[in-house]
């Protein structure tokens, strides 16, 4: 049995957790919005007030990135 989980992100979301691969300093208003959703989803955190990719976050990223394959070509 699997607990992955494929989720089905819009562009935004998938922006913010590919940028969420390196430290961010600040996120603008929008990006807060979708951050709060990758947080809910426990695919991203917040520590000091910085947003930070979780494993679970990086799983779901390299799972979803073939998917985005057909998109690029």
């Amino acid at each position: 049995m699997s607990d992955e989980i494929d989720y089905d992100f819009t562009p935004d979301q998938w922006e913010t957790l590919k940028a969420l691969r390196v430290p961010v300093l600040k996120v603008s208003r929008l990006g807060q919005f979708v951050l709060a959703d990758l947080v809910a989803l426990g695919l991203a955190t917040m520590s000091d007030d910085r947003p930070a990719i979780t494993p679970k976050g990086r799983k779901a990223l390299i799972r979803g990135s073939s998917r985005l394959w057909d998109v690029a070509a």
